[in-house]
């Protein structure tokens, strides 16, 4: 039996998946990790607990299933994106605590560049709007802020990289600095036409160029592990960031075809090819996985708060004991009784793009409570996700696609039955839950399969996709069109652009 080693280094936690050639799980291992919040609106990881901890879960994963490092024939990594990690070339050292991708202390860098005129260039450019959420202006503000770090920057010290280079830099051993091109993407940095460096985008935030990992494939040869870490070298053969990882995971290889995670927050992306298709309602336009040295791309939104209103519920207001209770409270009235809630806890994403908004609940009475509240909160994630895909909807229009027929779910709180339902019925379209909700690690074992000889082409990994659940539309459109509306109104009301 042939078996791919997945790492999923998530935001929250880290984690070690072992699959077997036909994407079934025969290990896992999971360990969260500290987060640190220094001052309201930071939010930064330990670089070395991170390594450490998927270091210790890659064994653990492999104890689970039973299984040697001679048993794995290829190592793919997925990864949270954006967050920012700077270490010293020759001890490995960070230099710095990792600035996560939730941080917006480089607002006002942001906006310098808004005023120089920028924004233009590196939409067309990235793909990208400009926002704290990249990791630009978070190289740029810890080479401003740690005293001397520009200077050994320059000198050819110090390297830059997100969490998939930081890995592939430990798993071996420091002979590899690279990144693949869904992760570059998502730097602010990179020309997706070229799936290069961009020297002017560089030059115009001062970053020098020999920080950078070099831009591969996903699915290519980035080295091996070390002989010391499992015993014998393991070729890394796939890495992407986890949404393009999760989309590559539910086979949506083609034009048109959409997935949504739905974890911490939301994210959609819709494959459009090799078509670099700037939106026009809000959305960013990324570098998807890519198999070759042909660019590929989608749409992307992100809803920052998807799941956590839900961590929000049980730990602020300790409305349950457990995240899984939510579905029976919620269960426990027959709709939201006119109760609206924007969790927008730090602003609105896409389609919006609202830093400054903030979190409302509109619409109570003396007859509401905890249920419908609850169950208000729940439905946000999927008003906020149809926003998604109505954007996305214009978006494929405009550019004479397909209409969006159907939509692919993974993440955590897919497995929410009402919520599935709800989503079917805003969007008036079937919603597929896969056999295997775990894409993203997915993903990343297909990208190192492929790459390893594992699997054939994309129709082989294609063949591999199953459904699990399909939720059909039940909700009349009139009455789906009005809950929309209603959303509308109270996202208008939180927000303050």
């Amino acid at each position: 039996m042939t078996y791919l080693l997945a790492l999923d280094q998530g935001t929250s936690s880290t984690r070690s998946i072992v699959f077997d050639r036909f994407g079934r799980i025969v290990g896992l291992a999971q360990r969260e990790f500290t987060q640190h919040y220094p001052q309201p609106g930071w939010v930064e990881h330990d670089p070395m607990e991170i390594w450490h901890t998927q270091r210790d879960t890659l064994h653990e994963a492999l104890n689970r299933a039973g299984i040697g490092a001679q048993d794995i024939s290829a190592i793919g990594i997925t990864n949270q994106r954006e967050t920012t990690v700077v270490w010293d070339r020759r001890s490995g050292e960070p230099i710095y605590p990792a600035i996560v991708w939730q941080d917006r202390r480089a607002e006002p860098s942001c906006a310098q560049l808004r005023e120089r005129g920028l924004e233009a260039t590196i939409l067309q450019r990235t793909g990208l709007r400009i926002d704290a959420y990249f990791s630009a202006t978070k190289l740029q503000w810890i080479l401003d802020h740690v005293p001397g770090a520009r200077a050994r920057a320059q000198a050819g010290e110090l390297l830059f990289g997100t969490i998939d280079s930081w890995l592939i830099w430990q798993l071996t051993g420091g002979q590899r600095h690279l990144t693949d091109v869904s992760n570059a993407a998502r730097t602010m940095l990179m020309d997706v036409h070229r799936n290069a460096w961009d020297a002017e985008l560089l030059d115009q935030l001062d970053i020098p160029a020999r920080m950078m990992p070099t831009i591969l494939p996903s699915s290519a040869d980035f080295g091996a592990t070390s002989p010391e870490l499992l015993g014998r070298a393991v070729p890394i053969c796939g890495v992407a960031g986890d949404q393009q990882s999760a989309l590559f995971g539910q086979a949506c290889f083609r034009p048109g075809m959409v997935k949504n995670t739905y974890g911490t927050g939301c994210f959609m992306l819709m494959h459009t090819g090799n078509q670099f298709q700037t939106s026009t309602n809000g959305l960013v336009t990324t570098s998807a996985a890519q198999t070759d040295q042909q660019p590929a791309y989608a749409l992307e939104g992100s809803v920052f708060v998807g799941g956590a209103v839900v961590q929000w519920l049980r730990d602020g207001l300790r409305a349950f004991v457990r995240s899984s209770d939510i579905e029976a409270l919620a269960g426990s009235v027959p709709d939201s009784g006119g109760v609206m809630f924007v969790p927008a806890f730090t602003g609105l994403g896409a389609p919006w793009w609202d830093p400054d908004a903030r979190g409302t609940i509109t619409g109570l009475t003396r007859g509401s409570t905890m249920a419908h509240i609850a169950r208000a909160a729940l439905e946000s994630i999927a008003y906020q996700s149809a926003a998604l895909l109505q954007a996305m909807s214009r978006d494929a229009q405009a550019a004479g696609a397909h209409e969006l027929r159907t939509l692919r779910v993974d993440g955590g709180a897919c497995v929410n039955d009402l919520l599935m339902q709800f989503q079917a019925d805003l969007l008036g379209i079937p919603v597929q839950r896969p056999t295997m909700v775990e894409t993203t690690a997915l993903g990343a074992a297909f990208l190192a399969g492929l790459q390893a000889g594992v699997y054939a082409d994309l129709q082989e990994l294609e063949s591999l996709w199953r459904i699990e659940r399909q939720f059909d539309p039940a909700m009349p459109r009139d009455q789906a069109a009005e809950a929309l509306a209603r959303w509308d109104q109270a996202v208008r009301q939180a927000c303050t652009r």
